[in-house]
């Protein structure tokens, strides 16, 4: 791909050699002539001086004293984002059921899905068309995916979860596990049967290890566009609005309401209820 190319895909405009090739993108300290970098801080501006990349996605006020080749953008993390996307388009493996999954005959299989090895697939789910399920990945009765989405090895999606549309579900995931519910009753605990479900929209992203757990009663309901980094719980009952961001080891327990657009740090812990406007 030439620089060129590049600005001409990204709707972007350029400054210097236009037939400079961009064979890849890298860090400023690494990168070297035919890679892309980007520039989007101040420290960040101080070592792209020193930087031998072949190509800078720099902000629009950039001092290109120096004539580097460079792509002017409003948000150049976002622009490098989506060059990498085209430097390094997402391969999706052959349509089609390995000979070692387990597929209930009453599952409903969209078109172009890719079942890998060893994955299980309950009665009555339903896999929207060209999503992935790969090895080792357990789909309960009755779970809904939908179409391009990509689970990924060894997730545990439990009985009546819904999932929407463009899921990505890393390894190690469990959505529908019971909820930490008990009754504590004449010196023993007593469980409170976890009757209700899972329900996450369009969009959403789930980290390694994350887990989400089904409600006691009625539904947990992650929104549109969430995206949870690794090792985050999130507890029964709780629900999560459209398009927020919560990052590694955070634990959110029972009945909490995280509202749209929140942001969430790693390590945070809510107790029982909270509210986050």
């Amino acid at each position: 791909m030439t620089v060129r190319h590049a600005a001409e895909s990204l709707g972007l405009t350029f400054e210097g050699d236009g037939e400079r090739s961009i064979l890849g993108v890298a860090t400023l300290s690494s990168a070297g002539a035919f890679h892309a970098s980007f520039v989007n801080t101040r420290k960040a501006v101080k070592e792209a001086a020193t930087s031998a990349a072949g190509c800078l996605i720099v902000p629009l006020d950039f001092d290109n004293a120096s004539g580097r080749t460079i792509l002017r953008a409003k948000d150049p993390r976002r622009e490098m984002a989506r060059l990498i996307r085209l430097i390094h388009p997402q391969r999706s493996p052959d349509a089609g059921i390995h000979s070692s999954a387990v597929v209930d005959a009453t599952a409903e299989i969209g078109t172009a899905v890719s079942i890998g090895p060893h994955a299980v697939i309950g009665a009555r789910a339903a896999i929207g068309e060209r999503t992935v399920i790969a090895a080792g990945a357990c789909i309960g009765d009755h779970v809904h995916i939908g179409p391009d989405s990509v689970i990924h090895p060894n997730v545990t999606i439990y009985d009546g979860v819904g999932i929407g549309a463009r899921a990505v579900i890393h390894s190690g995931a469990v959505l529908g596990a019971d909820g930490f519910g008990f009754v504590f009753d004449r010196g023993r605990y007593e469980k409170f049967p976890q009757v209700g479900t899972v329900v996450i929209g369009d969009d959403v992203e789930i980290g390694a290890n994350s887990t989400i757990d089904r409600a006691a009663l009625g539904v947990t309901a992650v929104g549109n566009g969430v995206k949870l980094d690794n090792m985050v719980h999130i507890a029964h009952n709780c629900t999560v609005g459209n398009h927020v961001v919560i990052a590694a080891q955070t634990g959110i327990a029972g009945g909490c309401t995280i509202e749209d657009y929140a942001v969430i740090g790693g390590q945070v812990g809510m107790g029982d209820s909270v509210t986050i406007k």
